[in-house]
């Protein structure tokens, strides 16, 4: 995992450079957080898939991109974005949200509040409460905390304001912590992360898009 901001934007001029090893760095350092955002648009079933899609489209125009870490993480999330309401339209409805959150490993922006429920959007339970918020409050959320965007990246991944996505991310972390003060099942996520699960079989993997990167190269 790469272990700050330099250290990833440095891995991704490399992978635009065509260092299949940076990009899978890049992929291993971006993809946790990418795919609980993903989850949270569209449920658990389907979240694989749809962070696949997003990734072979990172991939494809990776060497379009320009600037520093933060601004891959927005843009990345752009893309996720876009190909999980492509996703919505074709079902016809934002899921509720399920299924095993482990994956998170959240970061909390340093002007969000409502700092137990930051601590608590690491475990499954509290990924489950986002459900019951507002589409606009639980995307603020996601993108602020587990993304760890800052409001104008996550302003321009929603097409809002800045001002009032840190409104929405404020509204949704006070809602959230009444929910989880209101849930007696969920003090017992705050204390620890739970194991990582394994990918799934269909999951696209580093490698996968590596060697997708490499073949679209090639062609172009």
């Amino acid at each position: 995992m790469l272990g700050d901001d330099a250290e990833l934007t440095t891995a991704v001029r490399a992978a635009q450079d065509g260092d299949e090893t940076a990009f899978r760095a890049v992929y291993r350092a971006v993809h946790p957080r990418l795919l609980g955002y993903v989850r949270t648009l569209v449920g658990d079933p389907d979240a694989e898939d749809v962070a696949s899609e997003a990734w072979l489209q990172i991939a494809r125009d990776l060497e379009r991109f320009s600037g520093d870490a933060d601004r891959f993480r927005g843009w990345a999330a752009r893309i996720a974005r876009n190909r999980a309401l492509d996703h919505i339209r074709m079902r016809g409805r934002r899921p509720a949200i399920g299924g095993d959150e482990t994956e998170l490993t959240g970061r909390a922006a340093e002007s969000d509040t409502a700092g137990e429920a930051i601590e608590a959007l690491t475990t499954d339970r509290t990924l489950s409460l986002i459900a019951r918020l507002p589409q606009d409050q639980a995307e603020a959320v996601v993108l602020r905390v587990v993304v760890g965007l800052d409001a104008k990246s996550a302003a321009e991944t929603l097409g809002k304001r800045a001002g009032a996505v840190r409104t929405a991310a404020h509204r949704g972390l006070k809602r959230l912590a009444e929910l989880l003060g209101d849930d007696p099942e969920s003090g017992a996520g705050l204390d620890a992360l739970p194991p990582q699960r394994e990918p799934r079989r269909r999951a696209v993997t580093s490698a996968t898009v590596t060697h997708t990167r490499a073949r679209t190269q090639k062609d172009m």
